[in-house]
């Protein structure tokens, strides 16, 4: 006998959130609408989603822009990252010599040198997402690593004893066993570089037709339209939780069919 719906741990997964988001919606409509909060102090969500539909082409654009340097910023990351993380596993000497780099780019603010890149780099959107990679690569090279070098050492003594080379080796024990790490490393990476694309914006203060999200909050800001405003956060947030998903789903794709953590 099948289970009811709602007792599914899929259906949980989806619903248990979702219900609790529509709960604290109501509440904060309500709250608004009782105690008549203005608008420029914290809009109600109908209000929100007013401004949203009304400006809706002005924040579509502001999105892809955005968007497009997140995805582009990705991207990167991900080709950067697996290739520093490939050669760190070479040698210890390597790993040693060049990683503690790596955690250079993890802990200095990008808010601190997205000046000089801006200058530096002629093209905006090329600057921006080079700011946004700096943000986002080290959970990939980190994790992918650790997953490199997390190999069953039976499994590679094995290996070892029927003479398989270094490439058979790579490909065959070390990238499968890399994958959960590599995933896991993604799945942060994605909002690191939202967020870094986000910033670097917020620095560059680019406007005009390569307007982002972050400029229109700026703009919004200085003209008290806080709806406008909450409603750009609003997408930023969605961006977001949909690029998590796409990671979580793109994870159970590729693992699901042999790996623990997934069946």
């Amino acid at each position: 006998m099948n289970p009811p719906l709602l007792s599914r741990p899929a259906v949980q997964r989806i619903a248990a959130p979702l219900a609790v988001g529509v709960v604290l919606l109501v509440i904060w409509q309500a709250v608004c609408t009782l105690m008549a909060v203005p608008d420029y102090l914290v809009p109600a969500p109908t209000v929100i989603i007013r401004a949203l539909v009304e400006d809706w082409q002005m924040l579509s654009d502001a999105l892809w822009v955005t968007l497009r340097i997140t995805l582009l910023a990705f991207a990167l990351s991900i080709v950067l990252g697996c290739a520093a993380a490939f050669l760190f596993v070479q040698s210890r000497v390597i790993e040693a010599s060049l990683f503690p780099y790596a955690i250079l780019l993890q802990v200095t603010p990008v808010a601190a040198i997205a000046p000089l890149i801006i200058i530096w780099v002629k093209d905006p959107t090329m600057a921006l997402v080079i700011c946004a990679t700096m943000v986002a690569v080290f959970p990939i090279i980190s994790n992918t690593v650790l997953g490199l070098r997390s190999v069953n050492p039976g499994l590679l003594n094995l290996f070892r004893v029927n003479h398989a080379s270094k490439w058979d080796t790579l490909v065959r024990l070390r990238i499968p066993s890399a994958l959960p790490y590599f995933f896991g490393g993604l799945r942060i990476s994605c909002g690191l570089a939202l967020i870094g694309a986000v910033v670097a914006e917020f620095v560059a203060g680019t406007g005009g037709t390569s307007a982002g999200l972050a400029y229109q909050i700026l703009q919004a800001g200085f003209a008290l339209n806080i709806p406008r405003l909450f409603a750009a956060l609003f997408l930023i947030t969605l961006s977001g939780v949909l690029l998590f998903g796409a990671m979580v789903l793109a994870t159970r794709l590729a693992l699901s069919h042999w790996h623990e953590s997934e069946l």
